[in-house]
């Protein structure tokens, strides 16, 4: 077993350890005691046998299946306190690391209270460098915790095959660990425990943190520390030793010591006991890395020195202040937001660092740095900038909300350049701590510092008789200082918007543009000319009306741009856009013909995003993933373009790669809520709900009014981790944040119902919600709502009046969704006629997936007629088409009609797995209650196949829907259980 003072292994049955003589019984007696505080091996729990009372230790077969789901597929670590095994989870089918907690320890309630808190607290750290917390359960009195399973080797272990590290390998390993820290501190997290053995390197040269389970909020009330000891004494910070309170700086001290081990290949507090190395790192400055090894990098060693300081105080600030003085050293790389400019000499960089660390309070930043030629030059990384309101001397409005959206077009001219939104930025600016509806230079940098950007450009424009001056001046967000300053003169009003890509060529070659100024001048060609600068002032009029949430207003000024300036194309994207927001498709598939009739009036940047925008809204999902993807390849820094990226993947049912696209543009612009919206939503569609639930809080947290569907996004994740009573609530608070609001919570509220079988409380929520819609002037949300509710009374046995909803659904809306759902009902209800009417339409369409619709309908049809061969076929073909939930789901019920069981078995099971997916089998409402339908053809074919099981899947539909007592099929599933037999049909499960 592993000391958990020394971390020392020892025989299973030792009685104390070898190295530090720490009685094993005693020592976690005491730790129990430490007001709830938690031996470091915590999450690495004994067990044992469930047929057993749980009282030895490491005795669980290999096997052996805990709460019917995850599978153990082989014990990978013992310690002190327990067990870690890598096992399967059968439900989602992936691989995951599973930590038993001790028994005795599981059954103390103020221990596991406490547990537990910190558990809520660790899941909520999210990032590419921590490995995620999914769940704490429970089997047969057994508790565990499931968590991510990393293939590849921790520190230590990799410590103890090489010795020591390269400068640069164990400087970027570093970085990451910084990156995984920022993002725990961030959510007030403070790890406590950082050693080699909690870090783990993956095949790919991933560093991975884990153990944040054992850490303590650092503003959780009434859990202090002080007296407790708490971590690994080899690697605690003075404080830590001395049983104080910690802050974040604690960790950076921990890391300090992992530094000098990766550097050196020895302890910088080398002593015969563990204790001993503790009293002399709060005794005696360390002694620096470049001592022991004068070949190391001075920089380095000053890194080491500077973490390992005594005092909190004299350490570094954040675990972000250490990731910019690595990567400082390291130089830029891919994913890095720090932005490097040569200096002429390294002494000049630190006077200035020192200098600007002295003036801010804020730690969490992204820096403009200066570098020395310690490293060759990379390719450069995405660089955020925020255009401030420039100031107008020249008491003419027509300047005000002008220029700044033409200089973000400049600037973008650089493929490395992302513009931060000023809208977002105007909206954070509201929530300071003196809020304002200003973007002056002070409130600009509080937000850029806030949101990781970089640059702040401010601006102004005076009069001098007939000429107009322009003045831009770049600023590092951080510390104010100057990165560059620009100014031009206009000859006349109608040659200022032709000045701005001169006013902005300096200050792009400042932030690292090699393009000669010529060549960017060229590249502008036409985009900044205009008919008028009022048409461009109405413009940026509209696109501030836009972002402050007034749409009628953004609306009537974009047309305005448009009639003062025919050829403008921007305006008409913007109306496109605003008119897609507001519902009206076929005005933004309108308004999009039109910007791309001016195309030649564009960068190549906006070019790249209108077509994208094109081809989004017309619905070709190929094209607007290929458009999207050369666009993020020519200006990798395009976060608009990995968002639109990723809808067009979505929408091709390619949600891995949906998220990847969305992680790239939130390494970009971390502070983008509405990537982090669609993020929560994608996760949940894969299943991944914990995950889901985390996002979606984030955005809540920081925007409770901003985005509501992010209460969808939660919702989702609620329904999906059976939290209906949870769920409901969150639905009722999103029906109070907007009118966009009642629409969404409208069909959820119904999908829950449904879900649970109260058929008449769905009916009522989706004519409330319908009649919502139709007053909003959203005719496709209502026509799904419609299509939703000719479902329901449907399955209320209520032809009738379903039938009549469904007319409303082809009355109210010409877009596939909702008429592909009201077909289904017209079979269902013996329609089959209109039903393959919409068939033929939706077969001449060019697109796959609405011809896979049509092959859906087709099959559809071809069961009502008491044809499953021909309906396989179909289902099959429309499968071939276009991967989706509900195209599996019809070849199981094809197969189950046609005696074919085990294909109809298999095809049942995917349907399970892929649970997440039938949150989104429609647009515009929530369909998770298709799901119990699936247990109950599964019972059927189960029983076919004489399964001796098969019960629990009509036992885990009577779960689901029997309460309520609405559902026509109960008395069916009650007869089979009851032809069954007492004590013959198995066990019930969840779903």
């Amino acid at each position: 077993m592993e000391c958990p003072v020394c971390a020392t292994r020892n025989s299973a049955s030792a009685s104390e350890c070898k190295k530090c003589h720490t009685s094993f019984a005693s020592s976690v007696a005491q730790e129990t005691l430490n007001e709830g505080g938690v031996p470091e091996d915590w999450t690495v729990a004994g067990s044992s046998k469930i047929s057993a009372a749980a009282a030895e230790p490491d005795t669980l077969d290999i096997g052996t299946v805990l709460a019917g789901r995850y599978e153990l597929l082989k014990l990978i670590g013992q310690g002190g306190m327990g067990a870690v095994y890598k096992a399967r989870d059968k439900e989602l089918d992936r691989v995951v690391a599973l930590k038993l907690i001790r028994p005795e320890l599981a059954k103390n309630p103020e221990v596991l209270r406490r547990f537990k808190q910190e558990l809520i607290l660790a899941r909520q750290v999210t990032h590419k460098n921590v490995i995620r917390i999914f769940d704490l359960g429970q089997s047969d009195g057994i508790k565990f915790i499931t968590m991510d399973f990393v293939e590849g080797q921790d520190l230590r272990s990799l410590l103890l095959e090489k010795n020591k590290l390269a400068p640069e390998q164990a400087a970027r390993i570093m970085l990451q660990i910084c990156r995984a820290l920022e993002a725990a501190h961030a959510e007030g997290v403070i790890h406590r425990d950082l050693k080699p053995q909690n870090i783990m390197l993956d095949a790919s040269g991933r560093i991975l943190v884990m153990d944040f389970g054992i850490a303590r909020s650092a503003y959780l009330p009434g859990m202090t520390q002080t007296g407790a000891l708490i971590g690994t004494p080899e690697y605690m910070s003075p404080e830590q030793g001395r049983g104080e309170p910690l802050t974040e700086r604690s960790d950076l001290f921990s890391m300090g010591i992992i530094f000098y081990e990766l550097l050196t290949g020895k302890s910088p507090y080398h002593s015969d006991t563990p204790l001993a190395t503790l009293w002399k790192r709060m005794t005696e400055k360390v002694t620096p890395p470049v001592v022991l090894d004068p070949t190391l990098p001075q920089a380095l060693s000053d890194i080491v020195v500077k973490a390992l300081e005594i005092e909190p105080k004299n350490r570094f600030a954040s675990a972000r202040e250490m990731a910019q003085q690595l990567e400082i050293w390291l130089g830029p790389s891919a994913g890095s937001s720090t932005i490097f400019l040569p200096a002429p000499r390294l002494s000049a960089y630190w006077k200035w660092a020192s200098a600007a660390l002295a003036i801010l309070l804020v730690a969490s930043v992204i820096a403009f740095r200066l570098i020395g030629p310690r490293k060759p030059k990379a390719a450069h990384p995405p660089v955020s900038v925020l255009v401030a309101d420039f100031t107008n001397h020249t008491g003419d409005p027509i300047f005000e909300d002008t220029l700044e959206p033409m200089f973000n077009v400049a600037l973008e001219g650089a493929s490395f350049v992302n513009a931060y939104s000023r809208g977002n930025a105007r909206k954070l600016a509201g929530q300071l701590q003196h809020p304002t509806d200003k973007l002056d230079e002070q409130s600009s940098r509080l937000v850029a510092v806030s949101q990781g950007i970089g640059a702040v450009v401010t601006g102004e424009v005076s009069r001098r008789g007939d000429k107009y001056s322009l003045s831009a001046t770049a600023l590092d967000a951080v510390s104010g200082n100057v990165i560059a300053q620009t100014e031009m003169t206009a000859a006349n009003k109608d040659q200022v918007l032709l000045t701005i890509p001169k006013l902005a060529a300096p200050i792009r070659k400042a932030l690292g543009d090699t393009t000669p100024e010529s060549v960017q001048l060229q590249a502008a060609g036409g985009a900044f000319q205009a008919a008028s600068l009022e048409a461009v002032h109405q413009y940026g009029v509209a696109m501030e009306q836009q972002f402050a949430g007034k749409s009628q207003e953004a609306l009537q000024s974009f047309s305005k741009a448009a009639e003062l300036d025919p050829n403008f194309a921007r305006a008409y994207a913007g109306l496109a856009s605003l008119s897609r927001n507001m519902g009206n498709p076929e005005d933004a598939e309108k308004y999009v013909k039109l910007a791309m009739e001016h195309v030649d009036r564009m960068t190549e940047r906006e070019r790249y995003r209108i077509r994208g925008l094109y081809y989004l809204r017309s619905e070709n999902w190929e094209k607007c993933v290929e458009e999207n993807t050369e666009l993020t390849k020519q200006y990798p820094a395009d976060n608009i373009g990995y968002i639109n990226l990723s809808v067009c993947y979505k929408s091709l049912h390619n949600t891995p790669k949906a998220l990847e696209e969305l992680q790239r543009a939130l390494e970009i612009s971390p502070g983008n809520q509405l990537a982090r919206v669609n993020l929560a939503l994608y996760l949940a569609y894969t299943g991944d709900f914990p995950t889901a639930e985390r996002e979606a809080r984030a955005v809540l947290q920081a925007n409770p009014s901003t985005y509501p569907q992010a209460y969808d996004a939660l919702a989702y994740a609620q329904v999906g981790q059976g939290q209906l009573a949870e769920a409901i609530k969150t639905y009722r608070q999103l029906q109070k944040a907007s009118s966009l609001g009642q629409s969404l919570a409208a069909p959820g509220l119904a999908d829950i119902a449904l879900y649970e079988g109260r058929f008449g409380d769905a009916a009522q929520f989706l004519q409330e919600g319908a009649a919502a819609d139709m007053k909003a002037d959203r005719p496709d949300s209502a026509a799904a709502d419609f299509a939703f509710l000719g479902y329901t009374q449907l399955l209320r046995k209520q032809r009738s009046v379903a039938l009549a909803a469904l007319e409303k659904v082809l009355a109210n809306s010409k877009s596939v969704s909702p008429r592909f759902m009201a077909a289904r009902v017209y079979v269902a209800a013996g329609e089959t006629g209109k039903a393959l009417s919409l068939a033929t339409e939706f077969a001449s369409d060019s697109h796959p997936e609405t011809q896979a619709d049509a092959k859906l309908i087709q099959g559809e049809a071809a069961l009502q007629e008491k044809d499953p061969r021909k309906a396989i076929e179909l289902f099959t073909q429309a499968n071939k088409l276009l991967d989706t939930w509900i195209g599996w789901f019809d070849l199981g019920r094809a197969y189950l009609e046609a005696g074919l069981y085990v294909e109809a078995d298999s095809e049942f099971d995917r349907c399970i797995k892929r649970r997440g997916d039938t949150l989104d089998l429609f647009d515009y409402v929530t369909t998770y209650a298709y799901l119990p339908d699936v247990y109950y053809y599964q019972g059927r074919v189960r029983e076919e196949l004489k399964s001796s099981g098969f019960a629990d899947s009509y036992r885990t539909y009577l779960s689901i829907r029997g309460k309520a007592g609405e559902d026509p099929l109960l008395p069916e599933i009650r007869r089979r259980l009851d032809e069954q037999g007492p004590g013959k049909a198995g066990n019930a499960n969840n779903p």
